[in-house]
């Protein structure tokens, strides 16, 4: 895995099982994979509860199956994103999540809000970042000619898909994909790298230092593990 040399001391360990809210605005499939994740015994978390900004998101049916309390903060009752930011803010310190986990959530966050949750805050993306953030990464990956695309898990910092990335998946572009095919195949990988994220930190593995940089295992990364790497060096 790439790290520095240094070995860096952990912050105090995390209570068990780590609190957990989680912020959707759609279908909620990362969510669900949290979800079987936590059931199966493999994410020793509490997912306390999940929080959509579109009371129509299916996510939240998902949840409720799953015994998992719901929220709905529609950003049209808001004059403002920074009010809106500010009303989230304040349900989310009601809740005092150790972790705040971002499964496609559709709002871009404020500094102010994203500043509040340093180190405590999760999103997923699907490219290999800092390739393509923003939008319609499948589309502009097949007209870069890339050869493969993939996903990453961050920490969210004030930057647009730019906080420091933790891990990835790689998938290969095959010849004939289209950006559906290609969404299809980086989805399955972003349902395996999330949960594992999410573990690395609730058991104290991953954390975010004092100068912003991912620690996982003592040691900073210097570059996202590779979620091939992680398999590879399974027993």
């Amino acid at each position: 895995m790439p790290v520095a040399d240094e070995a860096v001391q952990a912050p105090s360990s995390h209570p068990r099982p780590l609190p957990v809210a989680v912020l959707i605005s759609g279908g909620g499939s990362n969510l669900q994979a949290l979800i079987d994740a936590r059931q199966a015994g493999e994410l020793p978390v509490e997912l306390r509860a999940v929080i959509s900004n579109r009371a129509d998101a299916y996510g939240l049916t998902r949840a409720a199956r799953a015994g998992i309390a719901t929220r709905v903060l529609s950003h049209k009752a808001f004059g403002s994103r920074a009010e809106y930011d500010r009303a989230l803010a304040a349900l989310l310190d009601e809740l005092a999540p150790g972790l705040v986990v971002l499964a496609g959530f559709m709002r871009i966050l404020t500094p102010k809000f994203v500043a509040g949750f340093r180190g405590r805050m999760f999103n997923i993306h699907p490219s290999l970042l800092p390739k393509y953030p923003g939008l319609h990464t499948h589309r502009r990956a097949l007209e870069a000619g890339d050869s493969e695309h993939g996903a990453t898990v961050h920490f969210v910092t004030e930057e647009l898909d730019g906080g420091p990335p933790v891990l990835q998946a790689r998938v290969p572009v095959l010849p004939g994909d289209d950006a559906e095919r290609l969404a299809a195949r980086v989805l399955e990988q972003e349902h395996r790298i999330y949960p594992l994220a999410v573990r690395w930190l609730a058991t104290g593995r991953l954390w975010l230092d004092e100068t912003g940089r991912p620690v996982l295992d003592g040691r900073p990364l210097s570059a996202p593990v590779q979620l091939a790497d992680v398999i590879a060096h399974r027993p």
